[in-house]
């Protein structure tokens, strides 16, 4: 796309091309504004596309394998490992990475850090999918989504952490997709629909933050279910709640550093000015967010551990696994931030998100698979159709991220247009200027109807917007 962008191809990013006097069909918009022809050629050039279609060959008839023979056929999951790779990854760990959801919207909406637009629409975007993902991947767990809301509707269960859950999630995804339709409203053209959602944005802030700090930590409550069967170093009764909650702020966080990071290694073409200008500034505010978020998790931990009095754990083999998740995954991170954010090293930093992401991961699949009845001999290995599964609905999720990303506009502003000249002859008609509107520089706090929005963020409420 780079090539035909540099080669003078107008690119989709507003609702009319150059002339001002055609608007982009759907077609066109699907195609980023090219043939079909040019579209195919560029598709097969990517050698990224041709990895996701051997998985996607080799997954997806295991997947549909996986309803027509039944769960047996893909997991080794028994009542003493009941949470497989489904769970154990796919729930479990994608939850807590796309906490940046109500984070990101609660620091502009709330807080009116409306510096942090440039990637405010990138944090929605990501706890939309991951949330979404999550929740695909709960359903091939289970079988049978047909039967979804049977558990939610038809036979309440409010006494149970799962009932709670469930709930959570589904109203908290409903609020989400509200929040990232103000980016598909604009890119289909329809202001009337942008601006009703921006006259409830507060309010769907308001509840993501409710809903979204709620269900991070009931997933935690989970495991009060089983007591004694993950590991103690792993498990409290008191904090294991508090432990999920916490650390889901600095994974959701980081997850916004590195998806950033690749989307601008990897679609530079797409990214607008404002978001490119701003990114290296809003890298190291998040880092500073999400070092504090470290911090407090690791407090928290060594809290809980005194609480409990576990420190003869440490010096067992277990003790050993839980220093390496507990150094590579909180503590190196952490002091790697307090170095990059000093120094302002934003290599640094993103390479520290990353650390970070690969932490909350590991705790969490520790957490339900790993140590998960840590005194029995045998341990569960996965299934490799299990392990296919697992990696095809990944790739589902990350081609689903990058088609939205090329399309709507989340990495760049959509340029507005403004019916207002008047004709020759003094008849006012139709004429459409396009514009960009400029970024608002880190650091600057306006209103929201005095601010001129920066690229990636929520356009300013204008006339005919």
């Amino acid at each position: 796309m780079k090539t035909y962008k540099a080669n003078g191809v107008e690119i989709v990013d507003s609702l009319y091309k150059d002339s001002g006097k055609k608007k982009w069909n759907l077609m066109e918009k699907l195609l980023l504004g090219l043939t079909p022809r040019q579209y195919i050629a560029q598709a097969l050039r990517n050698p990224f596309n041709w990895i996701l279609a051997v998985i996607f060959a080799i997954g997806i008839p295991i997947i549909l394998g996986r309803f027509f023979f039944g769960l047996g056929w893909v997991t080794h999951s028994s009542n003493d490992y009941p949470w497989g790779m489904f769970l154990g990854f796919g729930l479990f760990a994608m939850v807590p990475l796309s906490s940046s959801g109500f984070q990101l919207g609660t620091t502009c909406e709330v807080f009116g850090r409306h510096d942090f637009e440039p990637i405010e629409r990138l944090g929605l975007l990501n706890g939309l999918l991951g949330y979404l993902f999550a929740v695909i991947y709960l359903m091939v767990d289970l079988g049978q989504p047909w039967r979804l809301p049977y558990p939610m509707v038809v036979s309440f269960g409010p006494a149970a952490v799962l009932f709670l859950v469930a709930w959570h999630v589904a109203t908290y995804l409903s609020v989400q997709v509200a929040e990232v339709s103000v980016a598909f409203f604009e890119w289909i053209g329809f202001p009337m629909g942008k601006r009703g959602v921006r006259k409830i944005t507060l309010g769907l802030t308001v509840a993501g933050i409710i809903l979204s700090t709620l269900h991070q930590g009931a997933l935690g409550a989970l495991f009060t279910y089983a007591p004694g069967k993950v590991h103690p170093l792993w498990y409290s009764a008191s904090f294991q709640w508090l432990h999920f909650f916490v650390s889901s702020l600095p994974g959701g966080l980081c997850m916004v550093i590195a998806v950033s990071t690749i989307a601008r290694k990897t679609m530079a073409w797409r990214c607008g000015q404002g978001f490119n200008d701003n990114l290296d500034k809003l890298t190291i505010a998040l880092a500073k967010g999400a070092s504090m978020g470290l911090a407090t998790y690791l407090t928290i931990k060594l809290i809980g551990m005194a609480h409990d009095n576990k420190w003869e754990y440490l010096a067992t083999g277990w003790g050993q696994w839980y220093m390496f998740e507990i150094f590579f995954g909180v503590i190196l991170p952490l002091g790697l931030f307090a170095y990059a954010i000093r120094n302002k090293k934003v290599g640094l930093v993103r390479f520290s998100a990353f650390l970070t992401v690969f932490g909350v991961v590991l705790n969490r699949v520790n957490t339900a698979m790993i140590t998960f009845n840590w005194k029995l001999a045998e341990r569960e290995i996965p299934h490799w159709r299990e392990v296919i599964i697992s990696v095809t609905i990944f790739a589902i999720y990350i081609t689903v991220y990058r088609f939205i990303l090329y399309r709507l506009p989340i990495l760049y502003s959509w340029k507005t247009a403004d019916e207002t000249v008047e004709a020759t002859e003094g008849a006012r008609v139709p004429k459409k200027v396009i514009r960009e509107e400029e970024p608002v520089p880190v650091g600057t706090y306006r209103t929201r109807e005095e601010s001129i929005i920066p690229t990636a963020g929520f356009s300013s409420l204008e006339k005919g917007n």
